[in-house]
């Protein structure tokens, strides 16, 4: 059943990656590309989302979680920590591909602009969750399990690289989100999520970064009162890596 699981896990991380495709996108000047909102982007991660908040209190999702659950801890002895390296993997790629010269749809500037608002975003929902859902983690290590912080990550990553890079070719994107489903995967194996916190946290990190799209005109018209790229302008990011709490800081010039 685990391996029935992560067929299809995996599926759907290529699943979302083609499904998109279709995003509509609205250019407003030479360096920002915002998202036009189209209600059809959200069916994927709504589902995503849905399926975790009922499998809070699903008798059949919850058995199911425990049958994942019992499968891993009986054929898997030990445990890898990729997972806490390939969340972040999908966001870096943007970075480093521009840095190889391939270039993605918005500037330094706007794309950062938009990553820390999707973390924020991100950040702000999952501990707003964890905290009001007390869900014991499949260890029983804590009482904050639900959603997955790692996989939310990971896919907001995976939209992030997928938006920027969708045009230049849909395997960007298919590898983005490849890489996340992955880091799910591993939160499963790891033993340390349900399959309805890793449901929840990708349509969550998925949303948060639509989202970022949607609202970043508005965001960069009251942060920057000028359209210079020279201009620089510094933004504090917060993170949460599943046991610890911090801020990053980061300048743009």
């Amino acid at each position: 059943m685990f391996r029935k699981t992560i067929s299809l896990v995996f599926l759907f991380g290529l699943f979302s990656a083609n499904a998109q495709q279709n995003d509509s996108i609205t250019k407003i000047d030479s360096t920002s590309h915002p998202l036009k909102f189209n209600y059809k982007q959200l069916i994927i991660p709504s589902v995503l989302i849905g399926y975790g908040v009922i499998g809070l209190e699903s008798d059949q999702l919850l058995s199911f979680n425990h049958q994942i659950k019992n499968e891993v801890t009986e054929d898997i002895d030990e445990k890898v920590t990729i997972d806490d390296f390939s969340q972040y993997a999908p966001a870096v790629s943007v970075y480093a591909l521009n840095a190889f010269g391939v270039k993605g749809k918005n500037n330094m500037r706007d794309r950062s602009v938009i990553l820390v608002t999707s973390y924020a975003i991100m950040a702000t929902t999952v501990l707003g969750l964890k905290s009001i859902s007390h869900v014991e983690r499949p260890d029983g290590s804590s009482n904050n399990s639900f959603p997955s912080g790692h996989t939310a990550t990971a896919f907001m990553g995976a939209e992030f690289l997928y938006q920027e890079y969708k045009d230049k070719s849909i395997w960007y994107g298919i590898a983005g989100y490849a890489v996340a489903t992955g880091t799910g995967l591993f939160r499963i194996y790891n033993n340390r999520h349900w399959l309805t916190d890793v449901a929840a946290g990708a349509g969550i990190g998925i949303l948060s970064t639509k989202i970022a799209y949607w609202i970043n005109p508005y965001i960069t018209k009251k942060l920057f009162k000028s359209d210079s790229e020279n201009k620089s302008t510094s933004m504090i990011m917060p993170f949460y890596n599943g046991q610890q709490y911090g801020l990053g800081f980061a300048k743009v010039f």
